[in-house]
Protein backbone atom coordinates (compact mmCIF):
# COMPACT_ATOMS: atom_id res chain seq x y z
CA UNK A 1 0.00 0.00 0.00
CA UNK A 2 1.47 3.30 -1.04
CA UNK A 3 2.05 5.87 1.62
CA UNK A 4 0.62 9.33 1.01
CA UNK A 5 2.89 12.29 1.68
CA UNK A 6 1.20 14.64 4.18
CA UNK A 7 0.35 18.04 2.76
CA UNK A 8 1.17 21.18 4.78
CA UNK A 9 -1.80 22.73 6.55
CA UNK A 10 -3.20 25.86 4.97
CA UNK A 11 -5.31 28.62 6.41
CA UNK A 12 -8.45 28.67 4.34
CA UNK A 13 -9.22 32.22 5.41
CA UNK A 14 -5.89 33.60 4.20
CA UNK A 15 -6.95 33.76 0.56
CA UNK A 16 -10.39 35.33 1.09
CA UNK A 17 -9.04 37.79 3.65
CA UNK A 18 -6.23 38.86 1.35
CA UNK A 19 -8.69 39.25 -1.51
CA UNK A 20 -11.06 41.27 0.66
CA UNK A 21 -8.27 43.63 1.75
CA UNK A 22 -7.07 43.99 -1.84
CA UNK A 23 -10.59 44.74 -3.05
CA UNK A 24 -11.15 47.24 -0.24
CA UNK A 25 -7.86 48.97 -0.99
CA UNK A 26 -8.71 49.16 -4.68
CA UNK A 27 -12.12 50.62 -3.91
CA UNK A 28 -10.60 53.32 -1.69
CA UNK A 29 -7.90 54.10 -4.24
CA UNK A 30 -10.50 54.32 -7.00
CA UNK A 31 -12.66 56.67 -4.93
CA UNK A 32 -9.61 58.71 -3.93
CA UNK A 33 -8.47 59.39 -7.50
CA UNK A 34 -12.03 59.68 -8.82
CA UNK A 35 -12.76 62.49 -6.35
CA UNK A 36 -9.50 64.23 -7.27
CA UNK A 37 -10.33 64.03 -10.96
CA UNK A 38 -13.82 65.35 -10.26
CA UNK A 39 -12.34 68.49 -8.69
CA UNK A 40 -10.11 69.09 -11.72
CA UNK A 41 -13.16 68.96 -14.01
CA UNK A 42 -14.52 72.03 -12.23
CA UNK A 43 -11.31 73.98 -11.46
CA UNK A 44 -12.87 77.39 -10.86
CA UNK A 45 -15.50 76.29 -8.34
CA UNK A 46 -12.97 73.96 -6.65
CA UNK A 47 -10.45 76.80 -6.41
CA UNK A 48 -13.02 79.17 -4.92
CA UNK A 49 -14.04 76.60 -2.31
CA UNK A 50 -10.39 75.90 -1.42
CA UNK A 51 -9.74 79.64 -1.21
CA UNK A 52 -12.65 80.17 1.21
CA UNK A 53 -11.45 77.27 3.36
CA UNK A 54 -7.85 78.52 3.18
CA UNK A 55 -8.75 82.02 4.33
CA UNK A 56 -10.82 80.55 7.16
CA UNK A 57 -7.91 78.36 8.28
CA UNK A 58 -5.36 81.15 7.82
CA UNK A 59 -7.06 83.52 10.28
CA UNK A 60 -6.51 81.46 13.48
CA UNK A 61 -3.11 80.32 12.19
CA UNK A 62 -2.07 83.96 11.69
CA UNK A 63 -3.22 84.87 15.21
CA UNK A 64 -1.30 81.87 16.54
CA UNK A 65 1.83 83.15 14.80
CA UNK A 66 1.21 86.62 16.24
CA UNK A 67 1.05 85.21 19.79
CA UNK A 68 4.08 83.02 19.12
CA UNK A 69 6.20 85.93 17.87
CA UNK A 70 5.04 88.26 20.66
CA UNK A 71 5.90 85.59 23.21
CA UNK A 72 9.38 85.20 21.69
CA UNK A 73 9.79 88.99 21.69
CA UNK A 74 8.75 89.30 25.33
CA UNK A 75 11.17 86.50 26.24
CA UNK A 76 14.03 88.34 24.54
CA UNK A 77 13.03 91.51 26.39
CA UNK A 78 13.01 89.65 29.68
CA UNK A 79 16.60 88.63 29.06
CA UNK A 80 17.63 92.27 28.54
CA UNK A 81 15.84 93.70 31.60
CA UNK A 82 18.29 95.14 34.10
CA UNK A 83 18.01 95.77 37.79
CA UNK A 84 19.07 99.18 39.08
CA UNK A 85 20.84 99.38 42.45
CA UNK A 86 20.84 102.96 43.77
CA UNK A 87 23.76 103.71 46.10
CA UNK A 88 23.90 106.05 49.07
CA UNK A 89 25.42 109.48 48.52
CA UNK A 90 28.02 108.94 51.25
CA UNK A 91 29.49 105.99 49.36
CA UNK A 92 32.67 106.90 47.47
CA UNK A 93 33.21 106.00 43.82
CA UNK A 94 35.88 103.48 44.76
CA UNK A 95 33.53 101.78 47.21
CA UNK A 96 30.80 101.77 44.58
CA UNK A 97 33.07 100.04 42.05
CA UNK A 98 34.09 97.46 44.65
CA UNK A 99 30.44 96.76 45.42
CA UNK A 100 29.74 96.31 41.69
CA UNK A 101 32.57 93.77 41.55
CA UNK A 102 31.15 91.84 44.54
CA UNK A 103 27.64 91.83 43.08
CA UNK A 104 29.00 90.48 39.78
CA UNK A 105 30.26 87.41 41.66
CA UNK A 106 26.70 86.50 42.70
CA UNK A 107 25.53 83.24 41.02
CA UNK A 108 22.32 84.91 39.78
CA UNK A 109 24.17 87.84 38.18
CA UNK A 110 25.70 87.77 34.72
CA UNK A 111 27.41 91.17 34.75
CA UNK A 112 27.32 94.59 36.41
CA UNK A 113 28.16 98.13 35.40
CA UNK A 114 28.96 100.95 37.79
CA UNK A 115 27.50 104.31 36.74
CA UNK A 116 28.91 107.25 38.69
CA UNK A 117 26.84 110.27 39.65
CA UNK A 118 28.61 112.38 37.03
CA UNK A 119 27.97 109.82 34.27
CA UNK A 120 24.33 109.45 35.34
CA UNK A 121 23.88 113.22 35.19
CA UNK A 122 25.53 113.40 31.76
CA UNK A 123 23.28 110.63 30.39
CA UNK A 124 20.18 112.23 31.89
CA UNK A 125 21.16 115.61 30.43
CA UNK A 126 21.61 114.06 26.97
CA UNK A 127 18.44 111.98 26.96
CA UNK A 128 16.03 114.29 28.77
CA UNK A 129 16.75 117.58 27.05
CA UNK A 130 16.61 119.46 30.38
CA UNK A 131 20.22 120.62 30.24
CA UNK A 132 19.38 124.28 30.91
CA UNK A 133 17.27 123.39 33.94
CA UNK A 134 19.97 121.13 35.35
CA UNK A 135 22.50 123.98 35.13
CA UNK A 136 20.41 125.89 37.67
CA UNK A 137 20.96 123.20 40.32
CA UNK A 138 23.78 123.75 42.77
CA UNK A 139 24.63 120.06 43.11
CA UNK A 140 24.06 116.80 41.29
CA UNK A 141 20.73 115.30 42.50
CA UNK A 142 21.29 111.89 40.91
CA UNK A 143 22.80 108.98 42.88
CA UNK A 144 25.38 106.52 41.66
CA UNK A 145 23.84 103.38 40.19
CA UNK A 146 24.95 99.80 39.62
CA UNK A 147 23.23 98.26 36.59
CA UNK A 148 22.80 94.54 37.29
CA UNK A 149 22.13 92.07 34.49
CA UNK A 150 20.62 88.82 35.86
CA UNK A 151 21.56 85.53 34.23
CA UNK A 152 19.29 84.44 31.39
CA UNK A 153 18.15 81.33 33.27
CA UNK A 154 17.05 83.23 36.36
CA UNK A 155 13.35 82.91 37.12
CA UNK A 156 11.14 85.78 38.27
CA UNK A 157 11.24 84.46 41.85
CA UNK A 158 15.04 84.28 41.81
CA UNK A 159 15.28 87.83 40.52
CA UNK A 160 12.89 89.00 43.22
CA UNK A 161 15.03 87.32 45.91
CA UNK A 162 18.13 88.91 44.39
CA UNK A 163 16.55 92.37 44.61
CA UNK A 164 15.63 91.82 48.26
CA UNK A 165 19.18 90.72 49.03
CA UNK A 166 20.68 93.74 47.26
CA UNK A 167 18.28 96.13 49.02
CA UNK A 168 19.57 94.94 52.40
CA UNK A 169 23.21 95.50 51.43
CA UNK A 170 24.98 98.24 53.34
CA UNK A 171 25.44 101.34 51.20
CA UNK A 172 22.39 100.59 49.02
CA UNK A 173 19.38 102.90 49.18
CA UNK A 174 17.11 100.76 47.02
CA UNK A 175 17.10 98.16 44.26
CA UNK A 176 14.35 97.85 41.71
CA UNK A 177 13.53 96.31 38.36
CA UNK A 178 10.66 97.42 36.14
CA UNK A 179 8.99 94.24 34.91
CA UNK A 180 5.41 95.34 35.42
CA UNK A 181 5.01 96.16 31.73
CA UNK A 182 6.26 92.68 30.81
CA UNK A 183 3.79 91.13 33.22
CA UNK A 184 1.01 93.18 31.64
CA UNK A 185 2.16 92.07 28.18
CA UNK A 186 2.18 88.41 29.25
CA UNK A 187 -1.32 88.85 30.68
CA UNK A 188 -2.52 90.28 27.38
CA UNK A 189 -0.91 87.37 25.51
CA UNK A 190 -2.78 84.87 27.70
CA UNK A 191 -6.07 86.60 26.88
CA UNK A 192 -5.21 86.62 23.16
CA UNK A 193 -4.41 82.89 23.33
CA UNK A 194 -7.89 82.19 24.69
CA UNK A 195 -9.40 84.39 21.99
CA UNK A 196 -7.45 82.46 19.33
CA UNK A 197 -8.74 79.16 20.71
CA UNK A 198 -12.34 80.35 20.70
CA UNK A 199 -11.96 81.84 17.22
CA UNK A 200 -10.38 78.61 15.97
CA UNK A 201 -13.43 76.65 17.13
CA UNK A 202 -15.82 79.05 15.42
CA UNK A 203 -13.83 79.03 12.19
CA UNK A 204 -13.57 75.23 12.33
CA UNK A 205 -17.37 75.16 12.31
CA UNK A 206 -17.30 77.56 9.37
CA UNK A 207 -15.03 75.17 7.43
CA UNK A 208 -17.33 72.24 8.22
CA UNK A 209 -20.37 74.21 7.03
CA UNK A 210 -18.55 75.36 3.86
CA UNK A 211 -17.49 71.85 2.90
CA UNK A 212 -20.88 70.46 3.87
CA UNK A 213 -22.73 72.95 1.70
CA UNK A 214 -20.47 72.19 -1.28
CA UNK A 215 -20.97 68.44 -0.85
CA UNK A 216 -24.74 68.94 -0.47
CA UNK A 217 -24.90 70.66 -3.86
CA UNK A 218 -22.84 67.84 -5.35
CA UNK A 219 -25.23 65.24 -3.90
CA UNK A 220 -28.23 67.05 -5.36
CA UNK A 221 -26.59 67.19 -8.79
CA UNK A 222 -25.88 63.45 -8.66
CA UNK A 223 -29.18 62.38 -7.12
CA UNK A 224 -30.27 60.38 -10.18
CA UNK A 225 -26.88 58.69 -10.37
CA UNK A 226 -27.05 57.74 -6.69
CA UNK A 227 -30.53 56.26 -7.16
CA UNK A 228 -29.26 54.10 -10.02
CA UNK A 229 -26.26 52.95 -7.95
CA UNK A 230 -28.52 51.95 -5.07
CA UNK A 231 -30.87 50.19 -7.50
CA UNK A 232 -27.90 48.10 -8.64
CA UNK A 233 -27.14 47.12 -5.04
CA UNK A 234 -24.58 49.74 -3.96
CA UNK A 235 -24.44 50.25 -0.20
CA UNK A 236 -24.49 53.62 1.54
CA UNK A 237 -20.83 53.15 2.45
CA UNK A 238 -19.90 52.61 -1.20
CA UNK A 239 -21.88 55.67 -2.32
CA UNK A 240 -20.56 57.78 0.55
CA UNK A 241 -16.87 57.05 -0.08
CA UNK A 242 -16.20 59.41 -3.05
CA UNK A 243 -17.91 62.28 -1.26
CA UNK A 244 -15.76 61.74 1.84
CA UNK A 245 -12.60 61.84 -0.24
CA UNK A 246 -13.88 64.98 -1.96
CA UNK A 247 -14.11 66.60 1.49
CA UNK A 248 -10.58 65.41 2.25
CA UNK A 249 -9.30 67.00 -0.96
CA UNK A 250 -11.09 70.26 -0.19
CA UNK A 251 -9.58 70.33 3.30
CA UNK A 252 -6.08 69.56 2.07
CA UNK A 253 -6.24 72.19 -0.67
CA UNK A 254 -7.60 74.67 1.88
CA UNK A 255 -4.67 73.91 4.19
CA UNK A 256 -2.22 74.50 1.34
CA UNK A 257 -3.91 77.80 0.47
CA UNK A 258 -3.76 78.85 4.15
CA UNK A 259 -0.03 78.04 4.28
CA UNK A 260 0.62 80.04 1.11
CA UNK A 261 -1.33 83.02 2.46
CA UNK A 262 0.69 82.94 5.68
CA UNK A 263 3.95 82.83 3.72
CA UNK A 264 2.86 85.87 1.69
CA UNK A 265 1.94 87.82 4.85
CA UNK A 266 5.23 86.90 6.53
CA UNK A 267 7.16 87.90 3.42
CA UNK A 268 5.45 91.30 3.33
CA UNK A 269 5.96 92.01 7.05
CA UNK A 270 9.42 90.52 7.63
CA UNK A 271 11.30 93.45 6.10
CA UNK A 272 9.55 96.24 8.06
CA UNK A 273 9.76 94.21 11.28
CA UNK A 274 13.51 93.69 10.86
CA UNK A 275 13.94 97.41 10.17
CA UNK A 276 11.96 98.33 13.28
CA UNK A 277 13.90 95.83 15.40
CA UNK A 278 17.16 97.27 14.07
CA UNK A 279 16.17 100.72 15.33
CA UNK A 280 16.11 99.21 18.84
CA UNK A 281 19.40 97.35 18.33
CA UNK A 282 17.60 94.00 18.22
CA UNK A 283 18.05 91.06 15.85
CA UNK A 284 14.42 89.96 16.24
CA UNK A 285 12.73 88.61 13.13
CA UNK A 286 9.35 87.05 12.45
CA UNK A 287 9.17 83.28 12.63
CA UNK A 288 6.73 81.26 10.56
CA UNK A 289 5.16 77.85 11.00
CA UNK A 290 7.64 75.09 11.73
CA UNK A 291 7.36 71.62 10.18
CA UNK A 292 5.14 70.23 12.97
CA UNK A 293 2.78 73.23 12.84
CA UNK A 294 2.59 73.01 9.04
CA UNK A 295 1.68 69.32 9.18
CA UNK A 296 -0.88 70.10 11.89
CA UNK A 297 -2.42 72.79 9.66
CA UNK A 298 -2.78 70.33 6.78
CA UNK A 299 -4.18 67.61 9.05
CA UNK A 300 -6.66 70.08 10.54
CA UNK A 301 -7.87 70.99 7.05
CA UNK A 302 -8.22 67.31 6.11
CA UNK A 303 -10.06 66.46 9.33
CA UNK A 304 -12.46 69.38 8.99
CA UNK A 305 -13.09 68.61 5.33
CA UNK A 306 -13.81 64.96 6.11
CA UNK A 307 -16.08 65.93 9.02
CA UNK A 308 -18.09 68.37 6.94
CA UNK A 309 -18.45 65.84 4.15
CA UNK A 310 -19.41 62.97 6.45
CA UNK A 311 -21.97 65.10 8.28
CA UNK A 312 -23.67 66.19 5.06
CA UNK A 313 -23.56 62.86 3.25
CA UNK A 314 -24.94 60.98 6.25
CA UNK A 315 -27.88 63.39 6.50
CA UNK A 316 -28.82 63.46 2.81
CA UNK A 317 -27.88 59.99 1.58
CA UNK A 318 -30.53 58.25 3.67
CA UNK A 319 -33.23 60.35 2.03
CA UNK A 320 -32.25 59.22 -1.48
CA UNK A 321 -33.79 55.86 -2.32
CA UNK A 322 -34.60 54.34 -5.73
CA UNK A 323 -38.28 54.56 -6.69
Amino acid sequence: MSRQTPQPATNKRTGPQAGLLTSLGQNHARAFFFSAGKLTRHPLSSLLTALVIGITLALPAALHLLVQNMDALSFSWERTVQASVFLSDDLSEEQGRQMATRIAEHPEVEETEYISREKALAEFRELSGFGAALDLLEENPLPAVIAVQPVATASALQIEDLLKELSLTKGVDSARIDQSWLERLNGILIIVQHIVQALALLLALAVIVTVGNTIRLDIQNRKAEIEVMKLLGATNAFVRRPFLYTGVWYGLCGGIVAWLLLQIVLGVLSGPVRHLAGLYQSDFSLSGLNFEATVLLFLAGIALGWTGSWWTVTRHLQAIEPK
